[in-house]
């Protein structure tokens, strides 16, 4: 297997060397020089697109963001790409500024003396190196203008043993493309060809991401840094199929041989309307679908037609209902609906969520496993995807060294007012907890707020306020349906034991 060396560490090895004695300093005009050069992507990949059917110029990648456009250094996210800050104040297709250019590869070549004196000042940066490289590109002049080869590598690898996943869902466009046992090392540049011989060149940040790859071919037109996503070339892709994957490296090409059909994706949608959980229908409406798209629907474990969802037994939460196409020519479409209810099915207590009075231990696990966001004095925790923090654990216990980015999400003092939001339950669940026995240990909000009826409960007994002023003791949750009573007095040892581990904390974090 080849090792791949830094462009950047033999850059410096050479500058090195060369302060002490030029490495051109004798040649002749016909004689060969080997350096670095910034060579821009339309012509770092004309020769290799050379005689596909589709063979195209390769354009500079715009970034709307700098903080990764311009990370070239070695290791870093984009190695061995060279870029440019933007100050025009231009805008993308999308509307965002301008702040970087990606324009290309700093790659390894070779060159005549004669031919390096004729480019001037316009020798996109070379810069010598002290030995020949494993792999480059010839570069030849004509009236002032040079051309570049495709890579010269006498020992081309083929990876048998790396395997291609293709996704149709991303972030980054329409397609991408994870590599299993992919070659180590700087990605410099990167294509695919196709059973028909055609080839679709890979560029930094757009389509070469941390060993992946992705691409638009028109349906996703952004990605979330606000980056406009160059579509045009990658239109015909959809329904090809790949035949390899070629890596351009320091040393030269490796090329990863795959079998990968690219469902064709098309703007369609899926989506079907919230409704209450337990046993009933919702409208499914599938819009946009090709005439000879041929559906299958699956709904989990309800039941699907092309226009509607039946379920029984539903518990709240989020849904997906796939549409796929049995032929396999095209990809698939998802759509999300949520079922839900007033119900709370949890009480705060012994530093846990459990199942309140009426509802089951199921019923609270499933409350617990849909948390979103959980709220401490009044600042918000997402409880999913980038960035979230896990306030309660699986089995509901509560965990007070929970930490955010900007800090811990308990301040040690034992008092905070926590807001728990699950999705499919209609109102958040909401208690105290307190260093003092005798404080309000939980408040909850449940489906009765809507009749202005609250319920607090408190060490010593639990009384509901009615709209009106009338108060009546706490009555126990129904059966079925249930209603929503959630709030259960917790016995006073626990709450003591609770307010005396809350100080302790308090005292450990001071």
């Amino acid at each position: 297997m080849k090792k791949f060396k830094s462009i950047i560490s033999v850059t410096a090895c050479a500058a090195a060397a060369l302060s002490v004695i030029p490495f051109s300093a004798s040649a002749e005009g016909n004689d060969v020089i080997y350096g670095i050069m910034n060579i821009p992507y339309a012509d770092f990949y004309a020769a290799e697109l050379e005689g596909a059917p589709n063979a195209y110029a390769v354009d500079a990648v715009s970034s709307a963001t700098s903080t990764k456009a311009l990370k070239n250094g070695e290791g870093e996210l984009f190695e061995g790409s060279y870029n440019e800050l933007v100050t025009t104040g231009e805008v993308n297709a999308v509307g965002k500024e301008i702040v970087a250019r990606i324009l290309g590869v700093t790659y390894p070549v070779a060159i005549t003396q004669a031919d390096l004196d004729a480019l001037g000042d316009n020798n996109y940066g070379f810069t010598p190196l002290d030995s020949v490289p494993e792999a480059y590109k010839n570069v030849s002049v004509s009236n002032g203008t040079a051309s570049f080869s495709a890579v010269q590598d006498s020992t081309p690898e083929t990876k048998s043993d790396a395997s291609l996943k293709l996704s149709t869902e991303t972030p980054w466009g329409d397609y991408v493309i994870d590599v299993t046992n992919a070659p180590e090392g700087a990605v410099l540049g990167a294509y695919v060809t196709t059973a028909d011989g055609n080839k679709y060149a890979f560029r930094h940040e757009q389509n070469i991401w941390r060993g992946e790859f992705a691409w638009s071919s028109g349906i996703k037109v952004s990605e979330p840094h606000g980056n406009a996503l160059d579509y045009a070339a990658y239109e015909s892709l959809m329904g090809k199929t790949i035949t390899s994957l070629t890596y351009i490296n320091s040393t030269g090409y490796v090329t990863v041989p795959t079998n990968t059909y690219v469902l064709v994706k098309f703007e369609g949608s899926v989506s079907a309307q919230d409704a209450a959980a337990g046993t009933g229908k919702t409208a499914l409406e599938l819009v946009g679908f090709p005439d000879d798209y041929q559906k299958s629907i699956d709904a989990g474990d309800a039941q699907a037609t092309e226009t509607e969802i039946s379920y029984t037994n539903a518990k709240p939460g989020s849904y997906t209902v796939t549409v796929s196409d049995t032929s396999g020519k095209y990809a698939s479409l998802s759509g999300t609906y949520i079922l839900t209810t007033a119900d709370i099915p949890v009480q705060y207590s012994s530093e846990k969520l459990a199942a309140a009075e009426g509802f089951t231990a199921d019923d609270a696990a499933n409350f617990i496993k849909n948390i979103a966001s959980v709220e401490v004095n009044g600042t918000t925790f997402s409880a999913t995807g980038k960035g979230s923090v896990k306030v309660f654990g699986e089995d509901g216990t509560i965990d007070f060294a929970a930490a955010g980015r900007n800090g811990n999400v308990f301040d040690g003092s034992g008092n905070y007012t926590v807001k728990v939001t699950a999705t499919g339950y209609t109102s958040p669940y909401e208690f105290t907890i307190a260093p003092e026995e005798e404080a309000a240990v939980t408040t909850t909000t449940t489906a009765a707020a809507a009749a202005g009826t609250t319920t607090t409960t408190k060490a010593g007994g639990t009384t509901t306020t009615k709209a009106g002023g009338s108060t009546t003791k706490a009555a126990a949750a129904s059966d079925s349906p249930k209603t929503g009573v959630a709030g259960v007095a917790a016995p006073a040892a626990i709450l003591a034991l609770a307010g005396t581990a809350a100080i302790a904390f308090r005292k450990k974090n001071d």
